[in-house]
């Protein structure tokens, strides 16, 4: 368990909640791997704390969904399914749409320049960032998006699900042969929507979206046939 992840401290919230979060973040951002056993010792002792707490928080993580109980084995990160991509996929498609829509309606001139800002600093990082500040340089385009909207109640449902897209957009920046292709639909869509095309703009967040899903579940394909042919050669 080599990951460089430490627990977010905050005097606000119960110990419990502190491990909770903090192991939450490193499934999400991909710090815990799928497939990796959570060993409560490791962890208590990488956190510095007791192992009730992290038994506590990989309790909740399975109720989430994010870690799975194996018999004879203990707690492992749950991998990515087909099922649960569409599932975020789907709601984070029909959001984003509904965010290029009002955004083409409303962004400001200043939210423009800070759109084709955030496009370029996107770029730069693709070419000598890791692929944390990858996602987080695309997050941080999309949130201008998201807040030209002007529509706070759209905002705070995208900020709800923003935990469980960051799992998944970090899948799709790991393939690299994908990258130029992120830049290219970025710069599309900030062009529909300076000129203010609702009709292209979210056309064009749509193929961005489907893109991402096609792409992250080729990649499981993949993996899992791997694992069927090694799985096989024993």
């Amino acid at each position: 368990m080599g990951s460089d992840f430490t627990i977010n401290m905050n005097e606000y919230l119960p110990l419990r909640d502190l491990v909770f979060n903090t192991l939450r973040q490193a499934i999400l951002k991909g710090e815990l791997k799928p497939g990796e056993r959570l060993m409560e010792i490791q962890l208590a002792e990488k956190l510095g704390v007791s192992r009730t707490p992290i038994r506590e928080a990989i309790r909740k993580l399975e109720l989430e969904g994010l870690v799975l109980m194996i018999p004879r084995r203990g707690a492992e990160v749950a991998k990515i399914s087909h099922k649960s991509l569409q599932d975020v996929l789907e709601v984070r498609g029909a959001l984003e749409e509904l965010a290029t829509d009002l955004a083409c309606q409303r962004i400001t001139d200043e939210q423009l320049t800070a759109l084709r800002d955030a496009e370029n600093h996107f770029k730069a990082v693709v070419e000598r960032g890791t692929e944390m500040e990858i996602a987080e340089a695309d997050e941080a385009y999309h949130d201008i998006i998201y807040h030209a909207t002007g529509n706070q109640r759209l905002i705070q449902m995208i900020n709800n699900l923003r935990e469980q897209m960051y799992r998944y957009r970090l899948e799709y920046i790991k393939d690299e042969a994908q990258r130029g292709t992120l830049i290219s639909e970025h710069e599309k869509i900030l062009e529909a929507i300076r000129i203010r095309d609702i009709i292209r703009a979210k056309a064009l967040m749509k193929e961005h979206i489907d893109n991402q899903e096609m792409t992250v579940s080729k990649n499981l394909n993949e993996a899992e046939e791997r694992s069927r042919q090694a799985a096989g050669k024993r």
